[in-house]
């Protein structure tokens, strides 16, 4: 038997109010770095790139965010840095204003990689705060922090669709405003993380004793299956955000801003379905969401390439609804294996997820030099067959009430 010593019980109401700041700059956060992937047709005619050099780009900013990610979670275990929620955003801005003023395909890597490590210093730190604000409802804290960080997603496509396609690529710089509104909510953040920060020392006495009937090897074996479960997920979403909008254009002949509005429809499915998992997971146990997320998409994925316009944009939506549901159950059931460790497992979890979407989009971009843009979506379409390996996880969460 395992028994660990948590801290998370101190907090004993959900702090809605810092929930909501927490999932706010979240969605700023998403909504900056949906920027640069949501201008890639702009950039791929600027600078004459090839679909190799659009996952290139992805995977470099995922790939820095990948790699930091976990040493920031396990740095911030032992000790908080409230204001690097901060720093985290300064870097992002920075990253913004180059790719707003970047001349060549070199410079767009290293502008990307700086919003790559405001990233890595913004998720595991900001997942902690939703933990330590959740009141004991994990699941539906989680749901809220990542309403956010979808909806950002959803609504950068959608800005950058209106404010940068029509006029260029200098005008990414304005996104810089809203980065400034991002820090002066973080800074609200930081105020009352420092301040329960001092009062959970002043209340060690009310620290509990978390345990779990597993071995340190099925613990591992099945924090496994949860990355290889990460792997499925955002390996398809890889395709969706790097090369929806190629795919629409290319297939159905329609305008960029036309493909930015299907992105939006997805992004947006995606942000809904995000809200319901985390609420569900704590009713009826995360396992079961888990398993009906990755491979309950699977039939519509393996539509999606064969159907009309009309249908593409229905089945995305059901899609994002199913398939985003998933990851708020997963990083909290892998919070639930490794009690006491949320920014380790927020670190290894986002930055997997950011490091799988990275080679993915690299991956994807070789196959559709190779190939066409099409082909990818139809092999992409049986990654969510690989959920099946969710029945080997154990239940760790006993029986929920119906």
């Amino acid at each position: 038997m395992e028994t660990i010593k948590t801290n998370s019980e101190i907090v004993k109401k959900t702090t809605y109010s810092i929930l909501f700041i927490i999932s706010f700059s979240h969605l700023i956060n998403d909504l900056l770095q949906a920027v640069v992937p949501s201008i890639y047709p702009l950039l791929k005619e600027n600078f004459n790139l090839s679909f190799s050099q659009i996952g290139i780009i992805t995977f470099t900013y995922q790939i820095v965010a990948s790699i930091l990610q976990p040493f920031v979670g396990m740095y911030t275990d032992k000790k908080s840095k409230p204001y690097s929620l901060i720093i985290g955003m300064c870097f992002t801005m920075t990253g913004l204003f180059l790719v707003s003023i970047a001349s060549s395909f070199t410079y767009l890597l290293l502008s990307v990689s700086l919003i790559g490590i405001g990233s890595s210093i913004f998720h595991p730190e900001s997942s902690r705060v939703a933990h330590l604000a959740s009141g004991g409802k994990k699941g539906l804290a989680q749901s809220i922090f990542q309403l956010g960080g979808n909806a950002g997603s959803a609504i950068g496509p959608l800005l950058a669709a209106f404010i940068i396609i029509p006029h260029g690529q200098s005008y990414v710089a304005w996104f810089c405003i809203i980065a400034l509104v991002g820090i002066f909510a973080l800074y609200k953040i930081a105020l009352w993380y420092t301040a329960h920060l001092s009062e959970r020392m002043a209340n060690k006495s009310a620290l509990k004793i978390e345990t779990h009937h597993l071995s340190k090897n099925r613990v591992i074996a099945s924090l496994a299956i949860l990355l290889v479960l990460i792997f499925s997920k955002y390996f398809y979403m890889a395709s969706i955000t790097s090369y929806y909008t190629f795919f629409l254009i290319d297939k159905f002949h329609i305008s960029i801003q036309q493909s930015q509005v299907y992105l939006f429809l997805f992004s947006g499915a995606v942000a809904a379905g995000t809200l319901i998992g985390g609420p569900i997971g704590d009713r009826f146990g995360r396992k079961y969401v888990i398993w009906v997320s990755i491979l309950g998409v699977a039939p519509f994925t393996m539509m999606l390439p064969y159907v009309s316009l009309f249908w593409v944009g229905i089945l995305s939506v059901i899609i994002g609804l199913i398939l985003s549901s998933a990851f708020s159950a997963i990083l909290v059931y892998a919070t639930e294996l490794l009690p006491g460790k949320v920014g380790l497992v927020a670190g290894l979890f986002f930055g997997f997820a950011f490091g799988m979407g990275g080679l993915g989009s690299a991956v994807l971009g070789k196959i559709a030099d190779a190939t066409s843009i099409e082909y990818v979506f139809k092999i992409c379409a049986f990654l969510p067959l690989i959920g099946i390996i969710t029945g080997f996880l154990p239940n760790i969460e006993g029986r929920k009430k119906a």
